[in-house]
């Protein structure tokens, strides 16, 4: 046996940890309700000095996210920063100024060029391509952009994906993200550019904001990620040497429902390297 079983609380992990890095969706919230035990948890770790940066592939701005998390209920004591996706995408637009961008993404996604020296064009005209998602990820999937991307492949255009993401859930469904998208169009010879979970930049960032918050260099062996998704909060974590704390009430829940325990064998097909521990939902 490996070791590697259930954890009940949150509170028996974090010896020695200053920073968490919490994911967003699936481990606070499903995007309908929070998650109210996720949010105590978050909020006892503070209670003990420790700090919690949001990390989230959410193709909007930081203010952004925060009026979805208080919509919800979720309160600002819960964390101490954000950092999305959508930031980082905001600052690739900002450095190419006066550039012609196509953007593909629902129109609630709007924020991530508002303000920006960004022209909007159609396909045919545009320098780059920011994906933030699906036009409607309710019904579509991204073999529904193909002819679209094989377009845009044939003009050599970058494409910028604002959320790495594959799928999230949406209450008690999973829906396409962005980052299906993205795979699609790399899979047919187009250049990508990733913003978000597993990528490094997330991470720096959340470093970057956790010390300035510690006021002391942050040691990557006293952070602790937090996160439902093996593609993305556990490969992420692994890539930036940091331990990681897998829930498993998210878009994995269905491959382990009824587990309790792993073989090497089963931790290996399931996460290739392995989590720190498992939480079936995160509590303090």
């Amino acid at each position: 046996m490996t070791g590697l079983r259930f954890a009940e609380r949150l509170r028996d992990l974090v010896a020695g940890v200053d920073v968490v890095l919490s994911d967003i969706w699936g481990v606070v919230h499903n995007g309908l309700v929070a998650f109210p035990d996720a949010c105590d948890a978050l909020q006892g770790f503070r209670s003990q000095g420790g700090t919690v940066i949001l990390i989230t592939n959410a193709p909007r701005p930081a203010d952004s996210v925060q009026r979805q998390l208080r919509k919800l209920g979720i309160a600002d004591e819960t964390y101490d920063a954000i950092v999305s996706s959508g930031d980082l995408t905001r600052h690739f637009v900002a450095d190419h100024p006066g550039k012609k961008m196509f953007w593909l993404g629902p129109e609630r996604d709007n924020s991530i060029y508002r303000g920006l020296d960004a022209p909007s064009a159609p396909l045919e005209a545009a320098d780059y391509i920011v994906c933030t998602g699906l036009f409607d990820d309710e019904t579509e999937s991204a073999e529904d952009y193909r002819s679209m991307l094989l377009k845009a492949r044939e003009r050599q255009l970058t494409l910028i994906c604002a959320n790495p993401d594959i799928v999230v859930e949406r209450g008690d469904r999973l829906i396409y993200c962005a980052g299906a998208i993205a795979e699609l169009y790399r899979e047919l010879g187009g250049e990508v550019i990733f913003y978000g979970k597993p990528h490094r930049p997330i991470y720096e960032r959340a470093i970057e904001l956790a010390a300035e918050r510690q006021s002391h260099v942050i040691e990557l062996n006293r952070v602790l990620a937090i996160g439902d998704s093996v593609r993305t909060d556990l490969a992420g974590a692994h890539g930036f040497g940091i331990d990681c704390l897998f829930v498993t009430r998210g878009i994995h829940s269905e491959e382990f429902e009824g587990l309790d325990q792993f073989d090497s064998a089963s931790v290996k097909e399931l996460f290739g390297h392995p989590p720190k521990a498992l939480m079936r939902e995160l509590r303090w």
